[in-house]
């Protein structure tokens, strides 16, 4: 038991698209003096045991003595210069995930979060809390919508007492609204049997799952289109090449027939859509007009102050866009994870986007945007 298994578990969920994409999720084990935790920005898929940070236990429990500033971005900085400092001799060039004090503070040997778009349908609903006590009764948590971070930390371990006081444990499911979920164990065995629980559960409970039967579309102008917006992003980074990925299934297509149709995908649920597809995708209302597609791209550049990193087509498909080939494709990648949380959180009452002044502080928060660059997003 250790960092073999932690490795093992690490690629077994990192490796299922159905449960991580890009650099999202998280792992780690511990023992009485020492938590191992995934670096900032390492692949799960390939994560070898170099990739861990081992952190010390004690310096990081002195960590909830002490008082943060009340603003946000001081907080932040302040709360991950004290984990810096509580990384292990040797350990200096790690950066340890964001969400490490959270790990540290579940009484388990392994600990494993990920995003699966299933569980994301519940966490990312209108009636999620609701459904997740009538499916997990007396097991699991749920925690509302909050920034990642300290603040996040610190509101679960408070939950996590509750709970434990009220119900003689720590919970070993934990779901995050507009977030994924937590899981604790102490085996990998057992990380497993409740992973396995949670998606039997919610399969048995799902209306419908999403349609990606492939449907063709028109090539030159899909290529027409997709060059033009290159062109658009190219302008604005002084000429640095940009990409473009076109996607096109039933599913996508039913989305953007309309503006209206649209609008249950028009935002962002969960911090990684934001970090690797955009919060505010641009919507194209006629894509064959002959004066290209500048003038909403200036409208919506003129709304949101970032260039858009999912471009839909009214009637045709998106484009994911991107300064590298492959951060075009994981706009893409993010932007059908998307699709998938709004057609399972159909069953839960209706998609539920992230609150504004939450994806205000990832836009704007450095530990996310040293994620993407670390996983080759811009």
């Amino acid at each position: 038991m250790g960092l073999p298994e932690l490795v093992s578990i690490s690629q077994f969920y990192g490796s299922n698209p159905d449960y991580v994409i890009a650099g999202g999720g998280n792992t780690s084990f511990k023992d009485q003096d020492f938590l191992y935790v995934k670096g900032s920005g390492i692949s799960l898929a390939r994560a070898e045991p170099g990739d861990f940070v081992k952190m010390d236990r004690a310096k990081l429990g002195q960590i909830w003595e002490k008082t943060y500033p009340a603003d946000a971005g001081r907080r932040e900085s302040a709360v991950l210069a004290d984990m810096m400092a509580a990384k292990c001799p040797g350990e200096e060039h790690k950066r340890p995930s964001v969400e490490t004090l959270l790990h540290d503070l579940l009484p388990f040997a392994y600990v494993v979060h990920t995003h699966p778009s299933l569980v994301n349908g519940l966490t990312c609903s209108q009636r999620g809390e609701a459904a997740s006590r009538e499916l997990f009764s007396g097991d699991s948590l749920w925690i509302p919508s909050i920034n990642p971070g300290y603040i996040l930390c610190r509101e679960v371990k408070k939950a996590a007492a509750a709970f434990k006081a009220a119900c003689g444990k720590t919970p070993d499911i934990i779901f995050l609204q507009n977030h994924g979920v937590f899981v604790g164990a102490d085996t990998v065995d057992g990380v497993k049997a409740l992973y396995k629980r949670i998606i039997e559960t919610l399969e048995k409970y799902i209306l419908r799952k999403p349609d990606f039967t492939p449907r063709a579309a028109a090539c030159a102008v899909s290529e027409n289109l997709g060059g033009e917006l290159c062109r658009l992003a190219e302008k604005e980074t002084e000429g640095a090449p940009w990409f473009f990925r076109f996607e096109r299934n039933a599913e996508i297509a039913g989305f953007v027939k309309d503006r209206r149709s649209f609008a249950p995908v028009s935002s962002a649920f969960t911090p990684d859509h934001i970090v690797y597809a955009g919060s505010d995708p641009l919507f194209i209302e006629d894509p064959e007009n002959p004066e290209g597609p500048a003038g909403d791209w200036e409208k919506h550049r003129g709304k949101t102050g970032r260039l858009p990193k999912i471009t839909a087509c009214q009637g045709l498909g998106i484009f994911g866009l991107g300064n590298s080939e492959k951060t075009a494709q994981t706009a893409v990648e993010l932007f059908i994870d998307t699709v998938k949380v709004a057609v399972y959180a159909e069953s839960f009452g209706g998609g539920r986007f992230m609150d504004d002044d939450q994806i205000d502080f990832i836009n704007n928060w450095e530990v996310e945007r040293y994620r993407a660059q670390q996983s080759g997003g811009t």
